[in-house]
């Protein structure tokens, strides 16, 4: 049973949901459910660098779950459309620049920094370069050899850091093996760190009372579509799948921050089938292909997937189709809201990098 449940070949065809984009009215079940995802790699999401032990520790950890129990109910979930709300964030950064620009002359100014020359960060920051460009962020950039030394990136942030033309700084991760991740992150100044890894910033987010300068874009983004479509996350149960530090933790700190009751499930978790089946929201971040199955959920759930993992398809051009963590076709007869994969949580990633260079350049220059 377990074997059958687990099995990666779940279509998701995008068929079984409907594009309903009801951004001025609440959910009308009182059981939504958000199901999140939070990889357990930095940006660029890649499937690959999962390790296959993370994998085989979830899976081993569901399959004690017992979902035979459950019963699928045959509705149609609305689908939340990550590309339209990434756009119109977009739209509404570009006019903000224009209006920053006009008033004080300042044109907001985001660098990134790239060690090395790994296929998928080379073209995860061409598009942030793109996506600066059409909003009017200037774009500064280093790349670095792989095998360049920490003392060497680090100098090149501290350039940055003292550059009043640049209001945020981005590392992409992951770094080459031989580099300590902490001591890097800890380099960029907490009033530039845009990717908002910076210890100080997830400390503040940790705690009652306080707000950290900038929020983590990939969980930022997650809550921003529950806000634009008026999904209620206040004493709602919320399900955190996975618990890395670049989607799982802060993401179930701005659910907990939202006056949510949080449950983050992993791999050492026991019957993680039992807990999700309680929850209103669930994020999904374990990067495991369709992991979570619609009998898995409560009915009228929200479900918001993180995920992005590579199966094989022949069909495909490519070889390989992309899909989330959740069982599309089986979540979408279950639950009320879901993301979709690709087009989902994914290009929510750089609209809030985005947003947040705007906001660091607004913060700097006093300007509200």
């Amino acid at each position: 049973m377990a074997s059958t449940l687990l099995s990666p070949d779940c279509s998701t065809s995008a068929t079984t949901a409907r594009h309903l984009i009801p951004l001025t009215r609440k959910l009308l079940c009182p059981t939504t459910r958000l199901v999140s995802f939070e990889r357990c790699l930095s940006s660029p999401w890649t499937p690959s660098l999962c390790l296959s032990s993370s994998v085989s520790k979830y899976r081993t950890a569901v399959s004690a779950a017992d979902p035979s129990s459950m019963t699928t109910t045959d509705t149609t979930a609305n689908i939340i459309d990550g590309k339209l709300i990434s756009k119109q964030i977009k739209d509404e950064v570009a006019a903000e620049v224009v209006r920053l620009r006009e008033a004080t002359g300042v044109v907001p100014g985001l660098a990134v920094i790239l060690v090395g020359s790994r296929k998928d960060s080379q073209t995860y920051v061409r598009n942030k370069k793109k996506a600066c460009e059409a909003v009017g962020i200037k774009s500064f950039d280093a790349n670095l050899p792989e095998d360049c030394t920490e003392d060497e990136v680090l100098r090149h942030i501290e350039e940055f850091n003292k550059n009043p033309e640049v209001h945020g700084i981005l590392v992409q991760l992951p770094l080459p093996m031989h580099m300590n991740e902490e001591r890097i992150l800890t380099g960029v100044s907490i009033e530039k760190d845009v990717d908002g890894f910076h210890p100080l910033n997830i400390g503040r987010l940790a705690m009652q009372g306080r707000d950290p300068l900038f929020v983590p874009c990939t969980p930022k983004g997650c809550i921003e579509l529950l806000h634009r479509y008026n999904i209620d996350i206040k004493e709602k149960r919320a399900v955190v799948i996975g618990r890395s530090n670049i989607v799982g933790m802060p993401a179930a700190l701005l659910l907990q921050k939202a006056n949510a009751t949080v449950t983050m499930v992993h791999s050492k978790t026991m019957s993680p089938g039992e807990i999700i089946r309680q929850a209103d929201i669930v994020i999904s971040a374990a990067g495991v292909a369709n992991l979570v199955r619609g009998n898995w959920l409560k009915p009228g759930a929200v479900v918001i997937d993180v995920g992005i993992n590579p199966v094989d398809d022949a069909n495909s051009p490519r070889g390989y189709r992309l899909v989330g963590d959740v069982c599309y076709e089986e979540a979408s007869k279950v639950a009320s809201y879901i993301t979709p994969v690709p087009g989902g949580v994914g290009p929510m990633t750089i609209a809030m990098l985005l947003s947040n260079t705007l906001l660091s350049a607004k913060r700097i220059h006093n300007f509200k």
